[in-house]
């Protein structure tokens, strides 16, 4: 059975370690800061638009949830690779 609460749960823990990860990225400047923040900016109009488009077509908030992950896990692996 699924529960909406531990993959919010789960969403929160993982996009912490993100925030983390880019936050040292930004703290230590230069190209690679402001090339972060903007792909911060970017990434969240992306993913708030892919999300209202899930929710218009019919999806449910918990495909709307798995997607965030999914771009959440993309990015602590870019993140933790350099």
């Amino acid at each position: 059975m699924y529960n909406p609460f531990f993959s919010s749960l789960m969403l929160a823990f993982e996009a912490q370690k993100v925030i983390e990860l880019r936050l040292v990225r930004i703290a230590w400047g230069g190209s690679e800061a402001n090339a972060e923040m903007q792909s911060m900016v970017s990434e969240k109009v992306d993913a708030a638009m892919e999300a209202a488009g899930t929710i218009l077509k019919g999806g449910s908030p918990e495909v709307v949830i798995s997607r965030y992950r999914e771009h959440v896990a993309a990015n602590t692996k870019r993140l933790t690779a350099a």
